[in-house]
């Protein structure tokens, strides 16, 4: 199958470059995170708060099952027969792997700041593109007929979110499909949350804050906002509630797993920022897991999803 549609867009003519809204370029806030914290690797040239490293990879799988669990598959849009997919913030492009799979015809890219999972087998019509969603998507308008987006409040800068959808936009084909699932870093997410889960996300939600990341789920409250300023039809918004803890069976549990690994992931950082031992973090972080048990905790998302106009 021939890669030559990811090609790097030619340069835009000026009116070509006035009818396009690019997103803004990315903002560190006001704290850098070192290269290396204990044994975990940040970027320091990206907003993102996670780390990109072996033990991310590991969770990101983990959470990938996670979320095709409850939402029964990978989609919720009403897709068909998509000829071209392109999944944005692939991570370690087991999403976009997988709908290769399903949609052999189709050519499907995964995209992100860097490669941080290498395949021995992948799909052969599934390919990595290096790039940035901030700077830009590196691929003609009205390319792909369904892009996806998931799980980046802790990497898109809140200011730069209607520029990133309307780019996402701009590279789908008219009559194609946009479709977002996001959650947020904030304790009102996790219902009914006790003091220790208030105190741990609460601190995390401060640290997203100075890197100028939605603290508050203004993201997830907005997405149908964001698709339809972005000019797409069709919007529709789902909430979605998961269990978090053994209480709600294996999802519940698998899902708690997910959690405390990505509240470990960036322990080290809250803890510097904070003037904490990470073992102070740690140690919230054991009566967070008591308490999702006892108080029946769940966990909020959005998934929303939209059509681009055909065109007339």
């Amino acid at each position: 199958m021939p890669w030559w549609f990811f090609r790097r867009r030619a340069r835009a003519t000026a009116s070509e470059a006035e009818l396009v809204s690019r997103p803004p370029r990315r903002s560190l806030g006001e704290v850098a995170l070192p290269r290396l914290q204990g044994s975990r690797r940040y970027l320091q040239e990206q907003p993102y708060l996670l780390p990109k490293d072996l033990g991310e990879v590991n969770r990101l799988d983990f959470q990938h099952y996670v979320l095709r669990s409850l939402m029964r598959g990978n989609y919720l849009a009403p897709i068909k027969q998509p000829r071209r997919i392109l999944d944005v913030g692939c991570g370690t492009g087991q999403w976009a792997i997988e709908l290769a799979q399903e949609f052999p015809e189709a050519a499907v890219v995964g995209l992100d700041v860097e490669q941080t999972k290498v395949s021995s087998s992948p799909p052969a019509n599934y390919r990595f593109v290096k790039g940035d969603v901030l700077e830009g998507l590196p691929f003609d308008s009205n390319w792909f007929d369904f892009v996806h987006q998931r799980l980046l409040f802790l990497a898109i800068p809140l200011s730069a979110w209607p520029g990133v959808v309307q780019e996402l936009a701009r590279v789908t084909a008219p009559g194609g499909w946009i479709e977002l699932v996001e959650g947020s870093p904030s304790s009102s997410s996790f219902s009914p949350a006790g003091p220790a889960t208030q105190q741990l996300i609460g601190l995390i939600g401060q640290l997203a804050a100075l890197r100028g990341l939605d603290s508050e789920g203004e993201v997830m409250r907005s997405l149908d906002r964001y698709l339809l300023g972005a000019g797409l039809i069709n919007v529709h918004r789902y909430p979605l509630e998961i269990p978090v803890g053994e209480w709600g069976g294996r999802l519940g549990s698998l899902m708690a797993i997910d959690v405390r690994e990505g509240i470990k992931a960036v322990s080290a950082p809250v803890a510097a920022r904070f003037g904490l031992s990470e073992q102070e973090v740690l140690n919230w972080l054991d009566q967070a897991s008591q308490e999702w048990n006892e108080l029946k905790t769940s966990y909020s998302l959005a998934v929303a999803y939209g059509q681009k106009p055909a065109a007339s």
